[in-house]
Formats: structure tokens, C-alpha cells, sequence
């Protein structure tokens, strides 16, 4: 039986047009390959084999499709950046993630230790989050804004 071989995690070193390929893949990952092409000044083949080295070596790790919020056009979306005591914070994580409000909790730097991003369907169901946060043990201090529209929402 042979034996397995572990996959080397090396990233490559990219040049311009690998960085130009992945962000015109950011901006519509559905774009053909002779537009990838065109738009990078080469051949369809170049862009191909591009793409697969740009794959196998696991810096393009997926494509997605973006799908409008099912929620309705009424959604309340909210940003609440969260000072806690950081001998509590696995256990705020933890509180944090068992609501379905919550999408995503960022650890960031500055005043404040985490950012929530919240969807609710009304002001009063976003203010009865933020109480429920707030009241989590080794939470400090909250501090929210209600986002109002989305000017630019690209895959990261």
C-alpha cells in the first residue's frame, strides 16, 4: 500500500496578475474565461492554467453565489461593538453565538474587544438583543448603530 504524502501548505508567491485575476473573480466569480482573459491581456490558457495553479495551491479555496437577504426588505441590520472583561471572553462568545440574531462577531482592536452584526425585524426586537447582550456576564459596555443602506458589498 503506498504511503500518503502530505500537501505542502506553501503559499506561491503571486504576482500582479494572479492579485488582478482574484479580484476580478471577487467583483463576479461567474465570469467566463475568455473575459478573465481578456480583461487580465492574455490568452484563455494562460488564464486557465493561472486559475488552477491560483486553486491547487489553496488561495482560491471556493466560489459562491451571493444571495439576497429572505428576510424582506424591512430587515433592521445592526453593528454593535462590545467591550467586555477578557477573562470572560470565551464564555461572551459563546452567549453570543447562541443567538440567531447574530451573524458574524468580529475581535477587533481599539475601545472595544468584539463587533457583532445583527439582523432583526424591528427596533424593539433589536433593542431586546442588545439588552440580552448586554446582560451576558463579562460584558462591559455596548455601543450600537443601526446600518441604513449597503453601498458596496463584495465577497472578501
Amino acid at each position: 500500500m503506498p504511503k500518503p504524502t502530505a500537501k505542502l501548505s506553501l503559499k506561491p508567491n503571486l504576482d500582479a496578475m494572479d492579485h488582478q485575476l482574484i479580484e476580478l473573480l471577487k467583483v463576479n466569480a461567474r465570469l467566463p474565461l475568455v473575459n478573465l482573459a481578456k480583461a487580465l491581456g492574455c490568452a484563455r490558457s494562460t488564464a486557465q492554467l493561472r486559475l488552477k495553479a491560483l486553486e491547487d495551491a489553496g488561495v482560491i479555496t471556493g466560489y459562491t453565489v451571493s444571495v439576497s437577504s429572505t428576510r424582506g426588505p424591512h430587515v433592521i441590520r445592526a453593528m454593535v461593538l462590545i467591550s467586555i472583561d477578557s477573562r470572560h471572553e470565551s464564555t461572551v462568545v459563546k452567549e453570543l453565538s447562541k443567538r440567531h440574531e447574530i451573524t458574524k462577531v468580529y475581535s477587533v482592536s481599539g475601545r472595544y474587544d468584539l463587533c457583532a452584526m445583527l439582523l432583526t425585524d424591528s427596533t424593539q426586537e433589536l433593542d431586546a438583543v442588545l439588552d440580552r447582550i448586554r446582560n451576558v456576564q463579562g460584558v462591559e459596555d455596548t455601543f450600537s448603530t443601526i446600518l441604513l443602506s449597503t453601498k458596496l458589498d463584495r465577497p472578501e
